[in-house]
C-alpha cells in the first residue's frame, strides 16, 4: 500500500512538471489547479457547506486535507462552527473566536469526480497559458515576427506564432499575395486585444509600419538610428513612398537605403511582392518636401494655403498626367505621405484660374468700393482680394501703391468699411427672415453671415446651437485631389462635409467657447431655482 501511495505521490509531481513545461507556464500554477480539483471533490465527498481546503508538497507530493471550522459558544452552523469542547479535542488550546484546523482523510476518485477535476485543471491551465501569452505579446506591438500559416477561414490567414496564433485579416494582406498553409510569412504584430476566449494578436502585411521595420532589418543605418523614416504611405501590392533623412551629413539617406547595385530596396520589394518603392528625401519644407513627394513629376509653382491645410501644385501641361498617377495613386500617396491635401493643375489651367480670380475679384472692388476698372485691377495686382484687407489694412500700406496717396487711401478704406456694414446689414435682414434668434448674435465669433449659414442649416435657436458637437460646428472639410480631366474650376470632390460653419475657418478651442457660451443658460435657469429653495428653507426655519 505504502509503495501505490509513493507512485501516486510521485506520478502527480511528474504531471505537474510536465504540463508547466508543455504549456510554458508556472509550475506552482499548475499545483494550484491540481489543488482547486481536490478541494471540489472533497466538498462532493463530505458536503459543499464545509470550508475545505488541500495543500499539495510541490516537491514529494504530500497531500494534506483539511477542514477549517469557527469555535462558537453556540453553534449555529455544524458545517463551518464547532463548540469549544469539540474543539479542545481537535486542538487542545483552542478558544471562542478560534478558527482550527479539523484534518480529513484522504478520499478515492471515482470516475465522475476524476473527470470533474480534469475539467478544472484544465480551465486553469488553460486561462494561465492565455495570460501568458497576452504578457508575452502585448508589449511586442510594432515589432515584426515570423510564423507559419497554419489555415485560412474566410480570406483570413491564421499564423502559428509558436507560443500562440495570430490573424492577418483579408484587409491587412497584401492583394492578390497567394499563401499556403504551411508557407513562412514575415508581419508586423498590429495589436494586441485580451479577450475571454484569449489574447487576440492581430497582424498586417498591409501597414506601412510593416514597410518601416524591414527597412530597418535591411538597412543598418535605420536600425542604428543615423537615418530616420520620417514618413511612409503605401498602395499595398503596388506602390509606396517613404520619406528620409539623415542625421549625419557624410550619408546620403536615399543612397544608403537603395544600397549597392538597389540590393537592400529590393530585399524589401521581395517582401512585399514586387511594391515599387519610391525613397524621397525628407524635407521639415512643406514646399520641398511635396515636390520631393511628387516624383518622377516635375513642378513648376506650389501654393500653400494654411488655413484650409491644402496646397495647389502647378506642372507643366506635359507633366500632369505623370503627377497624378494612375488612377491617381501617385498624388494620393504623396498626400499621405505629407498630410495635405494637394490639388494638381497644369500652368495652362492654373493661367485660367488667375485670370477668372483676377476679373472677379477687380468686378467686385468695382461694385462695393465704386471705383473704375483700372484702380481696382491695381488693388488685385498688389494682392488684396477682399474687402477685409482694404478695409483694415495699414494706410501707409495702401498709399504706398503707384498712383495712391494718403487721401485716396483713405477714401478706400472708408468705401470699404461702409460696403462691409452694407453686407452685414443684409446678412442680418436674411438671417431675421430666416428665423434665426438674435440671441445667436451675441454669442462670440459669430459674423452675421456665419448666422444666416446656420439659419440655412436649421439651427435658429440657443439650444440648436448648444445641441451641437464641435467637430459638428466648425470641422474644416476635407476634399479629394483634382484628378484627371477636372479644369480649373472644376469642383472639389468632398469626402466629409464637415461642420456647419467649416468653410469660416474657426478653430476647435473657439467652436468650444461658440458652444458653451449657448448652453450657458441652461445652467443660468437652474440657479433661481436654487435660490428659492434655499430662501423657501431659510423661512420655514425662521
Amino acid at each position: 500500500m505504502a509503495t501505490a501511495i509513493s507512485a501516486n505521490k510521485a506520478e502527480l509531481i511528474a504531471i505537474a512538471n510536465s504540463v508547466a513545461s508543455e504549456k510554458m507556464i508556472d509550475k506552482a500554477i499548475v499545483i494550484e489547479a491540481m489543488e482547486d480539483a481536490i478541494e471540489r471533490a472533497a466538498k462532493n465527498r463530505y458536503g459543499v457547506e464545509n470550508d475545505i481546503r488541500a495543500k499539495l508538497d510541490p516537491m514529494t507530493g504530500d497531500l494534506r486535507l483539511w477542514r477549517v471550522v469557527e469555535v462558537v459558544e453556540a453553534v449555529d452552523d455544524y458545517f463551518k462552527q464547532v463548540d469549544l469542547k469539540g474543539a479542545q479535542k481537535i486542538q487542545k488550546d483552542a478558544k471562542v473566536g478560534d478558527f482550527i484546523v479539523d484534518p480529513l482523510p484522504p478520499i478515492e476518485f471515482g470516475r465522475i469526480q476524476a473527470q470533474a477535476s480534469k475539467q478544472i485543471i484544465f480551465q486553469k491551465v488553460r486561462d494561465a497559458e492565455r495570460e501568458r501569452q497576452y504578457e508575452e505579446f502585448k508589449d511586442r506591438q510594432g515589432e515584426i515576427i515570423t510564423g507559419v500559416v497554419k489555415r485560412v477561414e474566410f480570406g483570413h490567414v491564421v499564423v502559428d506564432l509558436g507560443r500562440a496564433e495570430g490573424v492577418i485579416r483579408r484587409d491587412a494582406q497584401i492583394p492578390r499575395e497567394v499563401v499556403r498553409v504551411g508557407d513562412r510569412v514575415r508581419s508586423l504584430i498590429l495589436k494586441v486585444v485580451r479577450e475571454t476566449r484569449g489574447p487576440q494578436i492581430f497582424l498586417s502585411r498591409a501597414h506601412p509600419d510593416f514597410m518601416k521595420k524591414l527597412f530597418a532589418q535591411e538597412v543598418p543605418e535605420i536600425y542604428d538610428g543615423i537615418i530616420e523614416i520620417k514618413a511612409a504611405a503605401r498602395d499595398p501590392g503596388s506602390r509606396a513612398k517613404i520619406g528620409v533623412i539623415s542625421h549625419d551629413s557624410s550619408i546620403d539617406p536615399v543612397g544608403a537605403c537603395v544600397g549597392m547595385k538597389g540590393s537592400r530596396v529590393q530585399a524589401v520589394v521581395q517582401e512585399m511582392q514586387g511594391e515599387k518603392i519610391d525613397i524621397i528625401p525628407w524635407s521639415p519644407d512643406t514646399a520641398t518636401f511635396v515636390v520631393n513627394a511628387l516624383q518622377p513629376a516635375n513642378v513648376a509653382r506650389v501654393v500653400i494655403d494654411e488655413e484650409d491645410d491644402r496646397i495647389e501644385v502647378v506642372v507643366p501641361d506635359d507633366q500632369l498626367s505623370l503627377a497624378i498617377g494612375r488612377r491617381g495613386q501617385n498624388v494620393r500617396l504623396a498626400s499621405q505621405l505629407t498630410g495635405k491635401a494637394i490639388d494638381i493643375m497644369t500652368e495652362t489651367d492654373s493661367s485660367e484660374k488667375r485670370q477668372q480670380e483676377f476679373v472677379a475679384n477687380s468686378e467686385m472692388f468695382q461694385n462695393e468700393l465704386d471705383v473704375d476698372e483700372t484702380l481696382a485691377q491695381l488693388l488685385v495686382a498688389e494682392g488684396f482680394s477682399q474687402l477685409e484687407e482694404v478695409a483694415y489694412v495699414e494706410i501707409d500700406e495702401l498709399a504706398s501703391i503707384e498712383g495712391f496717396d494718403d487721401d485716396l487711401a483713405q477714401e478706400l478704406q472708408s468705401r470699404a468699411a461702409e460696403a462691409l456694414e452694407r453686407r452685414e446689414e443684409a446678412n442680418r435682414e436674411a438671417r431675421r427672415a430666416l428665423g434665426v434668434e438674435d440671441d445667436l448674435a451675441t454669442m462670440p465669433y459669430l459674423t452675421e453671415a456665419m448666422l444666416v449659414t446656420l439659419g440655412k442649416a436649421g439651427i435658429k435657436t440657443l439650444d440648436d446651437l448648444a445641441d451641437l458637437a464641435t467637430d459638428e460646428l466648425v470641422a474644416k472639410k476635407r476634399a479629394e485631389p483634382r484628378r484627371r480631366g477636372d479644369g480649373p474650376a472644376a469642383p472639389v470632390r468632398e469626402q466629409d462635409k464637415g461642420g456647419v460653419l467649416g468653410e469660416y475657418g474657426l478653430t476647435d478651442e473657439q467652436g468650444n467657447e461658440i458652444i458653451m457660451a449657448a448652453r450657458a443658460h441652461w445652467f443660468a435657469d437652474e440657479e433661481p431655482a436654487s435660490a428659492g429653495e434655499e430662501d423657501a428653507v431659510a423661512d420655514s426655519e425662521q
